[in-house]
């Protein structure tokens, strides 16, 4: 029997995939002033894949980037992280998965002045719950893996932008996600330290093995990462392999 059904791939499971999207919308507001910033996005992305999502300002990639994170909720659609369909979750469950599963990267880092490196690294384990002298270890042998233990005891302020943008990645692994979210971790930099992020970035997916998603504007960041989805005025428009 030849037929298009025949040929196509079967479908698989969903806990294969680390991230898998299912005709996902998002509409703000209501009646004739209401905005669909999502038009029914479906993709999928694998265990341990380095994916850039890229598109222009204002395109949706940003709104994806929050339901991804289970920061937001989409109108209709589901998402699956690890298998779980996170749209179905109450907010306590969900705070859970962003807890365990999620690790963030935001573009201005969103590291808290007040506090040394390594409060900054293990205030997301703090937020778990964790025993405060196991998550003191955890965040200086991560600092350390990042080259960065020595400045443990210093204030975020106190150190330079290249530094900032390891405590952030440090951050982003303290609870030792399956997946890291980078909004724009490139947004605001220049040349020199664009070039150190993507170093850390191709760090967290080739060292420690994470599904790593990057949210950009830039091609040339996109070039890093494995495969490509580009988005404009909330539909998928393109996903390709580098």
């Amino acid at each position: 029997m030849s037929s298009t059904a025949s040929l196509q791939a079967p479908e698989r499971p969903l806990e294969e995939h680390a991230i898998k999207v299912v005709d996902l919308k998002k509409r703000y507001g209501s009646g004739e002033d209401s905005t669909l910033a999502l038009r029914g996005l479906t993709f999928s992305i694998d265990r341990g894949e380095f994916i850039a999502i890229i598109g222009p300002s204002g395109c949706g990639k940003t709104t994806l980037l929050n339901i991804l994170g289970a920061l937001d909720r989409p109108t209709s659609g589901k998402v699956y992280l690890d298998g779980v369909d996170v749209s179905r979750l109450g907010n306590k469950e969900l705070a859970e998965v962003r807890s365990r599963k999620l690790g963030f990267v935001f573009q201005d880092f969103n590291l808290l002045s007040r506090m040394s490196v390594v409060e900054n690294v293990e205030l997301p384990m703090f937020i778990a719950g964790s025993d405060p002298e196991l998550s003191r270890r955890r965040a200086l042998s991560l600092l350390g893996r990042l080259g960065i233990a020595h400045k443990a005891g210093k204030n975020v302020n106190h150190i330079s932008g290249g530094e900032r943008q390891r405590v952030a990645v440090a951050r982003a692994l303290a609870n030792d996600p399956t997946i890291v979210l980078a909004d724009e971790p490139t947004g605001n930099l220049d040349t020199r330290n664009t070039e150190m992020m993507m170093g850390l970035m191709k760090q967290l997916h080739d060292e420690f093995r994470k599904t790593l998603v990057i949210i950009t504007h830039n091609p040339e960041v996109a070039a890093h990462a494995q495969r490509v989805i580009s988005i404009r005025d909330g539909s998928i428009v393109d996903i390709r392999r580098n």
